[in-house]
């Protein structure tokens, strides 16, 4: 079976064109080597057409299975496995100097979408991105005030089990990469508490005249789901070389929108020792979303600016030289950062700890570019220890996470736990079950009394719709709770306060 695997295996790197027919009895070498084997009658196996819809998850699981049954892993657990079977396709992927060539040759002779479509496909070919595991994620749309929300319950990384938890605490420490968005992930083997990257590539491009580094996420949320970050192992630090940073990607890839996180705990979301943005070639609902109220910065009477609909704090700025939106933008995030209102609950700073940042988006529509400026705050109180703009204690049952960039354009990352959990409370509600009695779905109980008596029937044919546009809403007051003016009256009064102070 092993000797069929690797032929057939071979044979998918071809059609996946990760290397040429010339490469064959080369590549089968490397397997043979990695599986300790010394004998190799090439057996039989059917060509492959398609590589996308081709079941390479069964194939690496056959050659894991052959792996751990001949003692080839440590333990037969999904971290050892998958080490294992990224080990196995680093062996078919091309060196990245070969990749980069690729890449730049499309981008100069096609274009920068001809560029991406390939490295797209590029990385799910080689199994960085796992198509499998993605696929398995469950995904809707919710229809809110604010627009369709994407809605993602994350299924695609693997839990760790037991036993490799208790591995990765007792193994010796590494500074080597220094982070998983390290430039010295490109290849590497990885360890029990770092993934492996054998099959990993990085597009450099040049920003600010520095080298960073292109890729997609293993686990895309969304289309081309894209990060782009700094050589340098650096912080993440919000100011006016970041704006400048987001509009030269921009420049480069126009299709794509790009953004940062914000740089402080709670608001950031995110690893914020390494400087990264993260992209994609998506439109989000935030992006959909227009500009209701407009105002003007005197001296920027050129850029069209506005507060966008939108549950969050959103400013956004839009004018066909991307310079003149940097410098506006530089001036709103000075005065942010020092801005205190103490009616509306804002401060700057609390004994010495800043609070206020900004999470910023940029993109190119038509010929005019535009930057969205979500207004961040991390205040923390007694009462809402968690931050008192982020998810209230009343949404935990749905969201406890911190919102960083992707959810405050509207795409919630929700967690695992929730696909069992709506499953069952789907049934319970079927059932007439009392769910204070069940210690599983008790958190939900407050939020189904609020919604089901709205719906007249409730049927097994409507009843997980009925869960998924709930969920929706919840989003939705979600990204309300992070929004720093709400709303309301004294929430709009609140927010033209500080664009009048501009």
């Amino acid at each position: 079976m092993i000797t069929q695997n690797i032929a057939t295996l071979v044979n998918y790197g071809i059609a996946a064109e990760l290397f040429e027919e010339g490469d064959r009895i080369y590549i089968t070498n490397r397997l043979l080597e990695l599986f300790g084997l010394e004998e190799y009658d090439e057996p039989s196996v059917d060509a492959i057409t398609d590589p996308a819809t081709f079941d390479l998850e069964s194939l690496l699981k056959e050659m894991v299975d052959y792996a751990v049954e001949q003692g080839l892993l440590p333990d037969d657990s999904i971290v050892y496995r998958d080490l294992f079977d990224t080990k196995i396709m680093g062996i078919l992927v091309p060196r990245p100097s070969e990749v980069i060539t690729i890449f730049n040759k499309l981008y100069e002779e096609k274009g920068a979408c001809a560029a991406t479509d390939w490295y797209y496909q590029f990385s799910q070919n080689t199994d960085y991105i796992r198509r499998y595991r993605i696929a398995r994620d469950r995904k809707w749309k919710a229809q809110t005030e604010y627009g369709e929300m994407d809605i993602t319950i994350n299924l695609s990384k693997p839990e760790k089990d037991p036993k490799a938890i208790a591995a990765a605490k007792n193994a010796k420490q590494s500074g080597y990469p220094k982070c998983q968005l390290c430039m010295e992930n490109e290849g590497y083997a990885g360890r029990v508490n770092h993934p492996a990257r054998q099959n990993h590539r990085i597009i450099p491009v040049t920003i600010q005249g520095n080298q960073w580094g292109f890729q997609y996420s293993p686990y895309v949320y969304y289309n081309e789901h894209c990060i782009v970050f700094n050589s340098q192992h650096i912080p993440m630090k919000i100011e006016h070389d970041t704006f400048v940073k987001l509009f030269q990607f921009v420049e480069q890839f126009p299709h794509y929108f790009v953004g940062s996180n914000a740089d402080l705990p709670i608001v950031g979301g995110s690893i914020l020792s390494h400087d990264h943005f993260q992209g994609g070639n998506y439109e989000f609902a935030m992006a959909k979303a227009p500009v209701e109220r407009t105002f003007c910065v005197k001296g920027f009477e050129d850029v069209q600016t506005g507060i966008v609909k939108w549950p969050m704090s959103v400013i956004r700025l839009s004018h066909k030289e991307y310079d003149r939106i940097i410098e506006l933008a530089d001036q709103i995030l000075t005065k942010w950062r020092g801005y205190t209102d103490e009616e509306a609950f804002i401060f700057a700073n609390t004994d010495g700890e800043p609070h206020n940042t900004i999470t910023p988006i940029a993109r190119k529509r038509g010929d005019q570019y535009e930057l969205d400026l979500v207004l961040r705050n991390n205040i923390t109180t007694q009462q809402h220890p968690l931050g008192v703009y982020h998810p209230h204690a009343e949404l935990h049952h749905i969201k406890k996470e911190n919102i960083g960039l992707i959810e405050v354009m509207g795409l919630a990352v929700l967690p695992s736990r929730l696909k069992e959990e709506l499953d069952l409370l789907a049934k319970a509600l079927l059932e007439k079950e009392d769910l204070r009695k069940n210690e599983v779905l008790a958190k939900h109980a407050d939020w189904v009394d609020e919604f089901l008596p709205q719906y007249e029937t409730v049927t097994k044919d409507n009843i997980m719709d009925i869960i998924k546009k709930e969920v929706g809403i919840v989003f939705g007051k979600v990204l309300e709770h992070a929004g720093v003016y709400k709303r309301d009256a004294a929430g709009i009064e609140a927010f033209k306060r500080f664009t009048d102070s501009l």
